[in-house]
């Protein structure tokens, strides 16, 4: 038998494929050996006046002109199907996203579900403080009264994620080389938005070092924590 899709005969010839075109095939074969046919499969280019493969052409042209036609095949590929699927839940989380009161500094970051999807991110701990705003941060802790104070060590103000990012003073070196990363291709200051999309290993960086300077020491409350 002879094929001029490439695409089809690999699928064949992968035993890994099991979607359900290539595996129909295997089992037309199957039933065709137990009868004593033997099958091989050829590629041959298309459109270069071979006759079959012309007919072949010219009949499925013919078929998809057809207003009513006989059903050959009634099933919808897994992949269609996961593919729908994932593609409604997209559109779902979008729309929740949208509209939520909840995770105001994340959204700052990300504004959209699907640049969140397109973007390959390695969430390490110190990239989630400060793209969420929860976690080992003074502020965050003193609002569940883990911390006394949320006074930043630095001396200028309540110590939160954008107070890090942009005006802790014990973090000035860190911040300039973070600075001197964006001033290649942009301005500071900057988007936080575009800090994951345009400058994401320079930002990644900042967020390693973040944590070696002005460590907290939590003040305890009570004997529990």
């Amino acid at each position: 038998m002879y094929i001029d899709s490439r695409t089809t005969l690999e699928s064949l010839h992968n035993m890994n494929k099991h979607t359900f075109l290539p595996e129909e095939i295997r089992r037309k074969v199957q039933e065709m050996g137990s009868g004593g046919w033997t099958s091989r499969f050829r590629w041959r280019k298309a459109h270069v006046g071979t006759t079959g493969n012309e007919l072949a052409d010219k009949l499925a042209k013919e078929a998809s002109s057809k207003t009513e036609i006989n059903i050959s095949c009634n099933r919808i590929r897994k992949s269609a199907i996961k593919r729908e699927l994932e593609e409604n839940s997209n559109v779902t989380w979008e729309k929740e996203w949208e509209t939520t009161k909840k995770g105001s500094t994340t959204k700052e970051y990300f504004p959209t579900v699907a640049e969140c999807l397109q973007t390959k991110i390695n969430f390490t701990q110190n990239l989630t403080i400060i793209v969420t705003g929860h976690g080992y941060i003074k502020s965050y802790l003193h609002r569940f009264r883990i911390l006394e104070e949320p006074d930043c060590t630095c001396g200028i103000g309540n110590q939160t994620a954008d107070h890090k990012l942009l005006e802790c003073g014990t973090l000035v070196e860190e911040r300039g080389r973070l600075i001197a990363g964006v001033a290649k291709t942009g301005i500071w200051p900057i988007k936080t938005f575009a800090l994951i999309k345009r400058h994401y290993k320079a930002f990644a960086r900042f967020a390693k070092t973040m944590h070696k300077i002005n460590e907290i020491n939590p003040v305890k409350k009570n004997n529990n924590f």
